[in-house]
């Protein structure tokens, strides 16, 4: 079997996912990265080898001979590299967000039909272990039919990851509920086997847009830190910060499902918290990491229960990124570019977790109206429940 021949676009930051496809002589290898930073390149070729391919214009990368290409660039430039590549009938693993709008994934989609191309978008927390389980024990019965789903998100790194560099502008993300949010909202569509039919949504912006800003012109430093905190008290925050830093949204789901996600920027403690009830139990887990447990309450007690009566673990040995979820969703993208398999990630699910939170941001910004979530387009209907 010859190796897939592969290329990152963005090989910097999240496109260090790559490396995981990176084994010469065992079926893939990366031969072509694109990056605007020149020390990222040069990172590129100590990793995959000083052969490789290198560049700063992702055009001249696309006209290599390649089988795949990752797209792992800033969310706002997803829609014109992802397009591209598939243009160039290359399978494509395309890094969550989709993209930042309604109609930009739907541009994407219609690309990927047009080109009968491999669309794959990195939905990475469908490849956890602590959330395959949830979904394994509701699917088997273990809550009853599902009625309400709730996601509390304490993200105790926002100020680092978000309000830092590019992540805090409007124009490159359209919001946190969408950037952020999209993980936990597909994840809800994921668990509950529904998607959002109609949200509303409160959120502001009350914590960093007091903090002291850096220059214009400086670099922002998004670095993981322990010690900034309190936040308050902590310098060097984008010089343009117009996102929310709490939102809270409402949905309405299809088969009458009721859900609710909370996501606090300015936390001092991180946890994905879901609870998924139905009519005969709750299930809910603490936390996303490997060892994270997951209890099931089916007995009645009338009284406040905070050990379920059953509980499960992982048990994942894989020490890659993401609770050991990053390995595998590579592997499964490579599985995907060579044969066409189904995927647990779609890029179906993944444009309704975009719709979804655009819907709610743009009500969010007016009052927490109500709106409808625009259904999939016509032609990618016949696959609408993949992935659910």
């Amino acid at each position: 079997m010859e190796d897939l021949r592969i290329g990152v676009i963005g090989s910097g930051g999240r496109g260090g996912l790559a490396a995981h496809a990176h084994k010469p002589g065992k079926g893939s290898r990366i031969v072509a990265c694109c990056d605007v930073d020149r020390n990222v390149l040069e990172w590129n070729r100590q990793r995959y080898g000083k052969e490789i391919f290198t560049t700063t214009d992702y055009c001249e990368l696309l006209d290599k001979d390649l089988d795949a290409v990752f797209v792992t660039t800033p969310d706002f430039l997803h829609e014109e590299h992802a397009i591209a590549a598939i243009e160039k009938g290359l399978a494509v693993y395309l890094e969550k967000p989709m993209t930042i709008t309604i109609e930009g994934c739907d541009r994407v989609l219609a690309a990927a039909k047009r080109r009968k191309a491999r669309l794959f978008v990195g939905h990475n927390m469908r490849y956890m272990t602590v959330f395959r389980k949830m979904r394994e024990l509701i699917q088997k019965g273990a809550i009853g039919e599902v009625r309400a789903a709730w996601c509390r998100h304490f993200v105790s790194y926002g100020g680092d990851a978000y309000f830092r560099d590019w992540h805090s502008e409007r124009k490159n993300t359209t919001g946190l509920l969408l950037q952020k949010g999209a993980h936990d909202i597909d994840m809800i569509h994921w668990l509950t086997g529904a998607w959002s039919k109609r949200v509303s949504a409160f959120g502001n912006l009350t914590v960093y847009n007091r903090c002291k800003r850096r220059g214009k012109n400086e670099r922002g430093d998004a670095a993981f830190n322990v010690t900034h905190w309190p936040p308050l008290k902590q310098t060097g925050f984008s010089p343009v910060i117009d996102v929310e830093d709490q939102n809270v949204m409402i949905m309405e789901l299809e088969n009458g499902i009721l859900g609710a996600y909370l996501q606090c920027h300015f936390t001092p403690d991180a946890c994905r918290n879901y609870t998924i009830i139905g009519t005969e139990g709750r299930i809910e887990n603490v936390g996303d990491g490997p060892e994270s447990p997951v209890f099931v309450w089916n007995r009645r007690t009338d009284c406040y229960q905070m050990i379920g009566d059953e509980v499960y673990r992982g048990g994942v040995t894989d020490a890659s990124g993401h609770g050991g979820a990053d390995s595998v969703i590579v592997e499964e993208f490579l599985r995907f570019a060579r044969t066409g398999c189904e995927t647990a990630a779609t890029p179906e699910a993944a444009r309704m977790a975009v719709a979804a939170g655009y819907q709610a941001t743009i009500s969010l910004r007016n009052g927490g109206q109500p709106l409808d979530v625009p259904p999939l387009p016509k032609f990618a209907r016949k696959a609408q429940k993949r992935g659910l």
